[in-house]
C-alpha cells in the first residue's frame, strides 16, 4: 500500500511539474502566463488534496452508505498522533463533511472544538485525547504559522472555492459580459464584515458550549448526549453555525455526487428529508447561499473572497500588526517606477487598492490574495514585485 502511494505521488508530482514548465514556456501572452499557471495549480490541488480524488483509501466499510468519499487518510496523525484526528488545518474552504479528514477547513475545526467537542471524548467517528483548549491551540497555531509563511497565497492559489469563482469569471468572459465593480466604500464594508462573521460564529459556538465550558446551559438542548455525544436537542442539527450557511459545503457535496464519489440518496436522507433547513449536507439554507453567491460572483469578481471569514482569519495573521512585520510573503512597490496608471487597481479581482494608493514599500493588505495579477499586468519594469522572505519571486516587466 505504501509503495503504491509513493508511486502515485511521484507520478502526480512529475505530471504537475511538466505541465508547469509547459505553461510557463509556451504561453505566448505574457499577461496571462502566471494566471494560466495559477488556474492549473488550483485544479491540481483540487483533485489531489481537497476532493481526495488521487489518494484513498476509498469505499471503506464505515463510509459505505455515503459512498467512496469521504476518504480517511488521516495525514495529520502523522504529526500529532491520535490527539488530532480530524485532519491538517489548512486555511482554505476544504469542507470536512464531504471530503474526509486529510486536510480540513479550520473554521469547521474551531467551531467543532468549541461545540460540541469541547470536552467530549468522541467526535464524528474519531476519539479525542485532548481538551477543547488544546485542540484549538493546535488549529490556531497551524493557521498562524501558515499565514505568516504564505499569507493569503492560500486564497489566491489553492482554495477550491476560489477556483469555482475563477471558473465563473471565465464563463462570464467567454460570453463577453463585463464584470461590475463595487464602490470603494461598499468593498471596504464587505472586507470588515469578514471579521463580524468570525465574531458571530465564535460567539454562537461559545453560547452553544456554555454548559461544557461554564457549567451553565444558556440555550435549552445544548447539553451533548447519546452514544456519540451529539444527539441531544439542538446539538443534533446545529453544531457548527457558520457551516450551515457556507456555500462550499453544498458545492462539494453536489460535485462529488455528480462524479459518483458520494451517494446523493444517502446525503438527502440524512438531513431528515430532502433539502431540510438544517443538517449535515445539502440543505435549504446552504443551497440558497450557494445560488446567491454564484450569481454575485458572476457579476463581481471573487465576490465571496471579499466576505470569507477564513480569508479574514488568514489576513488577520498576515496583514495586520504584529504579524504583518514578520510575514514572509509580501507585495512590494517601487515608488520611482510607478506612474499611477491605475492598471494594478483595475485588474485586482477583489478590488484591493493599497498597491495603487500607497507611495511605495510593502503594499500587501488584507484584501490582497497574492494572486499577483497586478504584478503580471503592470507595464513598468520593477514597479511591482512579489517577494518571499525578502527574495523577489516575480516582478513586473515592460510588456508594452
Amino acid at each position: 500500500m505504501e509503495n503504491s502511494t509513493a508511486w502515485i505521488l511521484a507520478v502526480y508530482v512529475t505530471v504537475v511539474l511538466i505541465c508547469t514548465i509547459v505553461i510557463l514556456k509556451f504561453t505566448k501572452n505574457k499577461t496571462k502566463r502566471v494566471s494560466n499557471l495559477r488556474f492549473f495549480i488550483q485544479i491540481a490541488a483540487l483533485g489531489a488534496i481537497f476532493m481526495g480524488l488521487i489518494l484513498g483509501p476509498f469505499g471503506t466499510p464505515r463510509w459505505l452508505p455515503l459512498g467512496i468519499s469521504p476518504r480517511d487518510r488521516l495525514v495529520a496523525t502523522e504529526f500529532f498522533g491520535d490527539q488530532f484526528p480530524d485532519g491538517l488545518s489548512v486555511p482554505v474552504l476544504a469542507c470536512y463533511y464531504p471530503n474526509g479528514r486529510t486536510v480540513t477547513c479550520p473554521v469547521w475545526q474551531i467551531q467543532a472544538y468549541i461545540f460540541p467537542f469541547w470536552e467530549t471524548g468522541r467526535g464524528y467517528d474519531v476519539f479525542y485525547s485532548t481538551s477543547g483548549l488544546e485542540k484549538l491551540a493546535i488549529v490556531f497555531g497551524l493557521v498562524i504559522a501558515m499565514s505568516v509563511v504564505l499569507g493569503r497565497f492560500f486564497c489566491g492559489w489553492l482554495c477550491p472555492f476560489g477556483l469555482y469563482m475563477d471558473v465563473i469569471s471565465r464563463i462570464r468572459k467567454f460570453f463577453k459580459v463585463r464584470h461590475l465593480s463595487l464602490s470603494d466604500r461598499t468593498n471596504t464594508a464587505l472586507g470588515q464584515f469578514r471579521f463580524v462573521l468570525i465574531a458571530m460564529f465564535l460567539i454562537l459556538s461559545f453560547i452553544f458550549s456554555s454548559y461544557a465550558i461554564f457549567g451553565t446551559e444558556l440555550i435549552s438542548g445544548t447539553i451533548p448526549g447519546g452514544p456519540l455525544g451529539t444527539e441531544a436537542g439542538i446539538v443534533g442539527v446545529v453544531n457548527e453555525p457558520f457551516c450551515l450557511v457556507c456555500p462550499m459545503r453544498p458545492l462539494s457535496v453536489l460535485i462529488e455526487c455528480a462524479l459518483g464519489y458520494m451517494n446523493f440518496s444517502y446525503v438527502s436522507q440524512i438531513t431528515y428529508e430532502p433539502l431540510w433547513m438544517t443538517g449535515f449536507y445539502v440543505t435549504s439554507i446552504n443551497l440558497t447561499v450557494l445560488i446567491v453567491v454564484t450569481i454575485l460572483s458572476f457579476a463581481y469578481r471573487r465576490f465571496w473572497c471579499r466576505i470569507c471569514p477564513l480569508g479574514g482569519l488568514t489576513a488577520l495573521f498576515s496583514s495586520f500588526t504584529p504579524f504583518k512585520q514578520i510575514a514572509l510573503t509580501k507585495l512590494h512597490k517601487n515608488e520611482q517606477k510607478c506612474t499611477k496608471c491605475g492598471i494594478c487597481k483595475r485588474v485586482c479581482p477583489t478590488q484591493a487598492t493599497l498597491m495603487y494608493e500607497k507611495n511605495g514599500g510593502d503594499v500587501t493588505e488584507s484584501r490582497c490574495m497574492l494572486c499577483v495579477r497586478c504584478v503580471e499586468m503592470c507595464p513598468y519594469e520593477d514597479a511591482l514585485a512579489f517577494k518571499v522572505a525578502g527574495k523577489t519571486v516575480m516582478k513586473s516587466r515592460n510588456w508594452l
